[in-house]
C-alpha cells in the first residue's frame, strides 16, 4: 500500500476484516511495540507521530508519523479492537540514530532533509527568538518511505506506461479513489519495476530485518501473518528465505540506547513542502476522502463556502452546486473517475473565488493542507519537564495549536501575569512557542504574543530536561549555565531582562554578577552603550510585574558613567557605517536614559558638548542637534544657525546630506511646522548643482523615504505651493516703479537716489 493514502486505507481494513490474520506487522521502529495500546484510547487524535530519541543526545531523534488516513494507523485501530497482536517490523530506530551507521550508509532522500549538527546545550538564549526554520534537529522523518529510494520513480514509471504524465493523478485513479486497492496487482507491478534492482546497504538492511520478523512471527506459531508495509518492499518479503544471509547482513551493526514516545504531529508537517520526505501535498484534502467516502466532491464545496463565508465573503448556495457540476465535468473530460484535487481546485477558483487567487489560498492553507494538531493521552511516556509543562498549560488555559494566532496579555490580572512568565520561561529554553510581537494599546502592562505549536518542540522539551524536572527550575539552570560562560555583555544584560520577565530571582543573581565582572573589563563605549537599554527597562518591571529588581540600579548607573566618560572620543574618525552604527546606540541610550528623569540632565550635557564640535560627521552633527532640539536644551534659533552653517556654500554636498539626514532621522514634522528649518533646506536645494543634487540624491532619497506616508505627503503640498507662489509672482519692473519709490521716499522725508539710479 501508500503510506497515507485514504484509498489504501480503506481497502487495507476490508482485506484484514476479510484475511482475519493472527498478528499484523507494521512498517516501522519495533521500539514502539509497548506504545501501541496507546492508539486505541480514546483521547489518542491523530495526526501523531512516533518520536525516538537517543538520551544522552536527544537532539538525535527520528519521527514516524501516522495520520487519520494512513494505512498503518488504520491497520493499528484495526488489531486493537479485533484483539489481533501487533507488532513493527522496520529496522530498530537503535541502528538507524546510531551515528555511525547512518554517517557510513547515508540518509535515505527519502526520510527528510538531513539536519544539522545538535544544537549544544550552551547556546544562545535568544535561540528561542528566530523564525520558524532557522533551528534544526538531527532528525529524521523516518522509516515511511512512499516508493523507493532517492532517483528511483517506480509510480512515474507505471504512471508513463498506462500515458499519464503526472504519477499522483495515476496513484489517486487507480488506488485511492477506487477504495478497493488490488493488492495483487500492486505487488506485481512492483516486482516488474524492481527486476535487476539493487538495493543499497541501507535498504537490504531494512528489508533483511523485516524479513527476520515475518519469520519470527512464525516461529512464534501464528499462521496468518499480515504485513503492512509499502509498495516498494513488497518483492522483497514475497520470498522469506534462509536466515543466514539476512543474519549476516544484520550482523555488528552499531547501535544506541533509544527512548520512544508518542507526540503531537500536525497536517503543516505532513505536508509535502515541509520536507518530509514522505508527506502528501493536501492532508486535509485526503482527510476529507477519508472521513466523507460519500459525496467527497459536494460536502467539500458546502465546507468551501462555510471558509469563504467566515471572511464575509459572498459565496451563495448556487455557487456550491455549480462549483461541484465543473469539478465534475472537468473530471470526465479528463476521464478520471472522481473529480480530484486539481478539478475540485481549479472549480473553486472559477465559481466561488470568481477567479481571485487570495480566496483560493485561504482554502489551500485551511482546508488543502489543514490546520489541525494531534492529541496524546495523558497516560503516554512523557519525561518530566513535558509533563510540569502539559500540567501547566491546563491551569492557566493555554492550549497547543498548529493554527497561528495571537495572544493579548494584561499583565495587572494575575493569570495573564502568570502566562506571560510561562512563554518567557520557555524561550529561555529554547521553545518557541510564543513569539513576542508589538503590544496592540499604550501602557507597560500589555504584552502581546503569537502562538504556534510544532512538533520540534518536544525534541527541545526532551533535550531541556537535563536543567530540570519543572519549567521554572530548568529555565533558571540554563540561564545559570549561559551566564557562567564568557558572554558579550549585551547578551549578558539581555538576559538579566528576561529573567524578570520570566520571575526567575535565583538567575537573575548570577546573570547580574557575571554582568558587573564583564562590565569592569570591558572597554568599548559601543559595548557598554548596547548593554544598557535592556538593563533600564528590566528595572521599571518591578513596578508593573510585581517583581524585584534589585542591584540593577547600580549596575546601569556605573554604565552610564563610562558611557558619558567614554562616548566624546568614540564619536572622532568615524566613516558611514560605523557613524551609522554609533547613532543606533545613542538613540537607543537616550530612549533608556528617559525612564529616568534624573539620569537626563547629565546624559544631555555630554550631547550639548559634543554636537558643538566642527569635527564631527554629519549624521552624528545632525542627530545630536535634533535630540537637543526635541529635548529643549538647544533654541530654535541655535538650531537654524547650525543647519546654516552645515548646508553653507563650502560644505561638501555629501556632508551637508549626511547632516540632514541625522537631522530628521525618524521624522518630517519639523520641515512642515518650521518655515525657517524648511526654507533652510529647500534654498540649499534649489542651489545644488545638477551634479551635486545627482550625487546627493540617493542619500535624501533614503532619508525622506523613511517618513511615514502622511509626512511625506504633506511636505510634497508645501514644497509645491512654494514653488508654484514663487512662480506666479512677477519680477518688478524697476523703471516704471521709480516714480512711486521717490514719491514715498519724500513722503517719507527720506529722498536718496532712485532705483534707476542705484540700478545704474
Amino acid at each position: 500500500m501508500r503510506h497515507h493514502g485514504p484509498g489504501s486505507a480503506r481497502a487495507l481494513v476490508a482485506e484484514l476484516r476479510r484475511v482475519r490474520p493472527d498478528i499484523v506487522l507494521i512498517e516501522g521502529p519495533p521500539e514502539a511495540d509497548a506504545l501501541v495500546g496507546l492508539a486505541g484510547e480514546p483521547d489518542m487524535e491523530p495526526p501523531v507521530a512516533l518520536l525516538a530519541h537517543v538520551p544522552s543526545e536527544p537532539s538525535r531523534a527520528g519521527f514516524w508519523p501516522f495520520a487519520a488516513f494512513s494505512p498503518e494507523w488504520q491497520a493499528m485501530r484495526y488489531a486493537l479492537a479485533a484483539g489481533v497482536p501487533v507488532r513493527f517490523c522496520d529496522l530498530p530506530a537503535a541502528y538507524s540514530l546510531a551515528p555511525s551507521s547512518r554517517d557510513a550508509a547515508g540518509r535515505d532522500a527519502s526520510k527528510g532533509p538531513d539536519a544539522a549538527q545538535p544544537p549544544s546545550a550552551s547556546r544562545d538564549l535568544d535561540a528561542a527568538r528566530e523564525p520558524e526554520g532557522s533551528r534544526d534537529h538531527e532528525v529524521a522523518e523516518d522509516g515511511v518511505e512512499d516508493f523507493g529510494p532517492a532517483g528511483r520513480d517506480p509510480i512515474g514509471r507505471l504512471a508513463e506506461a498506462a500515458g499519464y504524465d503526472d504519477a499522483e493523478r495515476w496513484w489517486e485513479d487507480v488506488v485511492e479513489h477506487r477504495g478497493d486497492a488490488p493488492f495483487e496487482v500492486i505487488a506485481e507491478a512492483m516486482a516488474a519495476v524492481r527486476e535487476g534492482y539493487v538495493p543499497d546497504e541501507r535498504e537490504a538492511r531494512r528489508e533483511a530485518y523485516m524479513r527476520k520478523v515475518v519469520r519470527g512471527a512464525f516461529k512464534d506459531g501464528y499462521r496468518r501473518v499480515a504485513v503492512v508495509c509499502g509498495a516498494w518492499h513488497v518483492p522483497a518479503l514475497r520470498e522469506i528465505g534462509p536466515a543466514a544471509p539476512d543474519e549476516r547482513l544484520l550482523r555488528g551493526l552499531p547501535r544506541v540506547k533509544v527512548e520512544m514516545t508518542w507526540v503531537p504531529w500536525t497536517y503543516g508537517r505532513l505536508a509535502s513542502w515541509s520536507g518530509y520526505g514522505a508527506g502528501v501535498r493536501s492532508p486535509g484534502w485526503y482527510d476529507h476522502l477519508f472521513a466523507c467516502p460519500e459525496r467527497p466532491i459536494e460536502r467539500w464545496m458546502a465546507r468551501a463556502a462555510a471558509v469563504l463565508r467566515e471572511e464575509d465573503l459572498p459565496v451563495s448556495s448556487a455557487h456550491v452546486i455549480e462549483g461541484v457540476r465543473l469539478a465534475e465535468g472537468l473530471a470526465a473530460i479528463r476521464g478520471r473517475p472522481l473529480a480530484g484535487l486539481s478539478e475540485v481546485t481549479e472549480a473553486v477558483r472559477s465559481v466561488l473565488c470568481e477567479g481571485a487567487d487570495l480566496p483560493v489560498e485561504l482554502i489551500q492553507r485551511r482546508m488543502v493542507v489543514g490546520e489541525r494538531l494531534g492529541h496524546v493521552p495523558d497516560g503516554t511516556p512523557m519525561v518530566p519537564l513535558q509533563r510540569d509543562l502539559r500540567e501547566r498549560m491546563t491551569r492557566l488555559r493555554l492550549r497547543a495549536e498548529a493554527l497561528e494566532r495571537d495572544l493579548d496579555l494584561d499583565l495587572r490580572k494575575p493569570l495573564d501575569l502568570d502566562r506571560s512568565r510561562l512563554l518567557h520561561r520557555l524561550g529561555l529554553l529554547g521553545v518557541a512557542w510564543g513569539v513576542p510581537r508589538e503590544a496592540r494599546g499604550k501602557g507597560t502592562f500589555r504584552e502581546s504574543w503569537r502562538l504556534e505549536w510544532r512538533p520540534e518542540f518536544d525534541i527541545e522539551l526532551i533535550e531541556a530536561g537535563g536543567y530540570g524536572t519543572t519549567v521554572p527550575a530548568a529555565a533558571s539552570a540554563r540561564v545559570r549555565e549561559f551566564a557562567a560562560r564568557d558572554r558579550p555583555l549585551a547578551e549578558l544584560t539581555d538576559a538579566a531582562e528576561r529573567c524578570l520577565l520570566a520571575d526567575l530571582p535565583d538567575a537573575l543573581t548570577s546573570v547580574l554578577s557575571a554582568v558587573s565582572a564583564r562590565a569592569a573589563l570591558d572597554s568599548d563605549v559601543t559595548h557598554l552603550m548596547a548593554a544598557l537599554p535592556s538593563l533600564v527597562r528590566a528595572e521599571r518591571y518591578g513596578d508593573v510585574r510585581g517583581t524585584s529588581a534589585e542591584g540593577l540600579s547600580a549596575i546601569a548607573e556605573s554604565l552610564l558613567a563610562r558611557i558619558r566618560a567614554g562616548l566624546p572620543a568614540a564619536v572622532t574618525g568615524l566613516d558611514d557605517d560605523s557613524a551609522r552604527e554609533l547613532l543606533r546606540h545613542v538613540d537607543a541610550v537616550h530612549t533608556a536614559v528617559g525612564l529616568r528623569e534624573d539620569r537626563r540632565d547629565g546624559w544631555l550635557a555630554v550631547l550639548s558638548g559634543i554636537a558643538a564640535r566642527d569635527d564631527l560627521h554629519g549624521l552624528i552633527g545632525g542627530r545630536l542637534t535634533r535630540i537637543l532640539l526635541d529635548a529643549g536644551t538647544v533654541p530654535a534659533e541655535e538650531v537654524s544657525r547650525r543647519m546654516s552653517r552645515a548646508m553653507s556654500a563650502g560644505t561638501p554636498p555629501a556632508r551637508a546630506a549626511a547632516w540632514v539626514e541625522g537631522f530628521l532621522a525618524g521624522s518630517g514634522l519639523l520641515l512642515v511646522h518650521d518655515s525657517t528649518l524648511f526654507t533652510l533646506v529647500d534654498t540649499w536645494l534649489t542651489t545644488l548643482t545638477p551634479e551635486a543634487f545627482i550625487d546627493v540624491l540617493p542619500l535624501l532619497r533614503r532619508t525622506f523615504g523613511a517618513f511615514p506616508v502622511p509626512e511625506r505627503r504633506t511636505i510634497a503640498t508645501r514644497v509645491t505651493t512654494t514653488h508654484t507662489a514663487r512662480a506666479a509672482t512677477p519680477e518688478a519692473d524697476a523703471r516704471r516703479a521709480a516714480p512711486a519709490v521717490r514719491t514715498v521716499l519724500q513722503i517719507l522725508g527720506a529722498g536718496g537716489p532712485s532705483m534707476s539710479t542705484r540700478r545704474n
